[in-house]
């Protein structure tokens, strides 16, 4: 599939016909879909290509022949996009449409059939008769068709006033106004109804109005998005298209709180084995700090490990003194700057700095829980960075 839009991006007036050689082979495979995207690729090239137009539409006609179904179907669909992109310039070939007519049993492919027998009934001798063969079965019929029957049938009206599409546009309107349940349908055809009724002439303008011609946007792209798709270009993203946020959620998995246990804040070190200093802020329900990195259960509450002032260094203080963990930092150390703040995070608040002691470099990390649940199983991972920094012992 990805190979599909890959081609179709790189198609051009030098290489379409191996293009086109190649989307045929295709269109003849056994897997359905597959198929379905290689025709709609033939049309997609022809709307990109002008020049390339009247051989898709060659090919598209050698695959109707073939009287395979979903192929026929799909052939008819990208047929109505290149007669939306190139008005009056291919119309010899809808009575080789018509044949088909009979093997239609998709809402998409009948749609787009009758938008072409409306949209040029004059000149389709039998449009009356053709529309008529939809009409019978249109009560049971998806809303998508049933509001192509609607327009095509008043198209033919205003082009063709004779007493037979009278008569159908009767039926319809009736049916469409008083038979259905669908407001869409409903109110299309009361607004139809008035203007027929009203004043014809603005019936003509609004209904037989010049379409505006469409393009091939397949290979537009906001700049902004270009360049992240481009960073992310090793992934998932590159492909689908999206930025990563679009497909992709946080999970969060979280244990209720139950009213005989208590849950307390805790704080980890990424670069050490050491634990971090505690930041200041006292966690609501107990002193203890609970490793979020580690079991699952509450850890019991450890004895007080004195650890190193991390801060120390940067605030111009002995970096010997020690903090003992279950005693609040001086006032005089500044907190870790917030990372994720609580509003973001929902309820959990990151702080964290890298800090110097002793030569060494170490990753001060404090994780706040503000929410009402146990927030635990956390992993941590540092990325390439151009300071080859990475984690020189595992979390405790």
């Amino acid at each position: 599939m990805e190979k599909l839009e890959i081609m179709i991006k790189l198609a051009s007036d030098r290489n379409i016909d191996q293009v086109l050689l190649e989307f045929k082979e295709y269109a003849t495979e056994v897997d359905v879909d597959f198929v379905r995207k290689a025709v709609r690729a033939i049309g997609r090239c022809a709307i990109k290509l002008e020049r390339a137009a009247e051989r898709c539409i060659s090919v598209l006609l050698e695959l109707i022949k073939i009287k395979v179904n979903y192929v026929v179907q799909e052939a008819i669909i990208v047929i109505k996009d290149i007669f939306r992109r190139y008005p009056n310039t291919y119309e010899s070939i809808i009575a080789t449409l018509c044949e088909s007519l009979d093997t239609l049993d998709e809402p998409e492919a009948k749609a787009s059939m009758i938008w072409i027998i409306g949209e040029y009934a004059e000149r389709i001798d039998n449009a009356d008769e053709l529309l008529e063969s939809f009409l019978e079965s249109f009560p049971e019929e998806p809303a998508q068709v049933q509001l192509q029957l609607l327009t095509a049938t008043v198209k033919l009206f205003l082009k063709k006033p004779t007493e037979g599409p009278q008569q159908m546009i009767q039926v319809v309107l009736n049916n469409a106004t008083v038979e259905t349940d669908n407001p869409d349908l409903r109110d299309r055809a009361y607004i139809y109804w008035r203007l027929l009724s009203t004043d014809p002439e603005a019936a003509k303008d609004v209904v037989l109005a010049e379409k505006p011609v469409i393009s091939d946007d397949s290979n537009q792209l906001d700049p902004s998005l270009l360049d992240e798709l481009l960073a992310n270009v090793a992934t998932l993203s590159s492909v689908y298209h999206k930025p990563p946020d679009a497909f992709v959620t946080r999970v969060k998995t979280a244990t209720q709180k139950t009213e005989d246990e208590d849950y307390a804040e805790g704080s980890e070190q990424g670069y050490s084995d050491a634990q971090a200093a505690d930041g200041g802020v006292s966690p609501p329900t107990s002193s203890n700090n609970v490793p979020y990195a580690g079991a699952r259960q509450p850890a019991p509450a450890p004895a007080p490990v004195p650890v190193p002032d991390l801060l120390g260094d940067l605030m111009g203080l002995d970096n010997s003194a020690i903090v003992p963990l279950d005693q609040p930092a001086p006032p005089s150390v500044r907190p870790l700057p917030i990372l994720l703040p609580a509003s973001t995070g929902q309820g959990l608040q990151i702080s964290a700095q890298l800090m110097k002691q002793d030569g060494q470099i170490f990753y001060s990390l404090l994780f706040e829980n503000n929410s009402q649940i146990l927030l635990d199983g956390f992993m941590i991972q540092f990325n390439k960075n151009s300071f080859g920094l990475a984690a020189s012992a595992p979390l405790q």
